[in-house]
């Protein structure tokens, strides 16, 4: 069952073609969002300006550019949840939405009820991360970052420093998906993101010490091809 969010939320869709345009704001408007539309970089970025929102749903192919560049220009200076709706569906382009501040990636065509489920886990992970303190949750799990102690059903675990990082990083960014490049850079540093290896013998790591099956992972997940996300926050 879909829920409503808090009332006041507001959203920028930018997207070209009027049709899907008008969807995907209807569908918000009914989940108790205030929309304002966009059909071009240029008044994407002004209206992402102008309007302070609480997300942006961006299409990447628009008559003036490439979405691609909106993200990187509104990252500059904004931490809004960016969901991208695009035809594109290369793994590259994936990869190259995220790496430059996407949080999430859907292709069209598209299911509603998949985009309002993503859409409330990026607003939801926004929302509580600048809520909360310094102690995480998620299952059976607590992260306590000030005292950087992990514990699964009150029971400390011992991490090791790659360990912990790779966890704190997909804490800090939950419910976002984080490519293999952007885990890589924060765990290992810029002269490994090409090691995926790395990322895989780690998280399996984490899975074995975190989850209650690490075969069938409920919180720590993969996105195939592109990279990881945490849910569950």
């Amino acid at each position: 069952m879909q829920t409503t969010p808090e009332l006041h939320l507001t959203a920028v869709v930018v997207e070209d073609e009027p049709r899907i345009r008008r969807f995907v704001s209807t569908a918000l408007e009914a989940q108790g969002w205030h929309v304002y539309e966009a059909a071009s970089v240029a008044s994407g970025i002004t209206e992402t300006g102008v309007r302070k929102p609480d997300l942006v749903v961006l299409d990447l192919g628009l008559p003036d550019g490439d979405g691609l560049d909106l993200i990187s220009r509104v990252r500059g200076w904004s931490a809004v949840p960016i969901v991208v709706l695009s035809a594109r569906s290369d793994e590259g382009d994936k990869i190259e939405a995220l790496d430059r501040g996407a949080n999430d990636y859907l292709t069209k065509p598209f299911g509603l009820g998949e985009f309002l489920a993503r859409v409330r886990v990026a607003v939801r992970a926004r929302t509580s991360a600048a809520d909360r303190d310094s102690v995480f949750s998620f299952g059976p799990v607590e992260l306590n970052m000030a005292t950087r102690i992990v514990k699964k059903d009150g029971v400390e675990l011992h991490l090791t420093p790659k360990e912990y990082r790779l966890l704190a990083v997909l804490v800090l960014n939950a419910g976002k998906v984080m490519t293999h490049r952007q885990l890589l850079h924060e765990v290992w540093g810029p002269t490994q993101t090409e090691n995926s290896h790395y990322l895989r013998v780690y998280m399996g790591h984490l899975r074995a010490k975190l989850e209650r099956d690490p075969a069938q992972p409920e919180y720590l997940l993969t996105e195939t091809a592109v990279g990881y996300r945490l849910v569950g926050l």
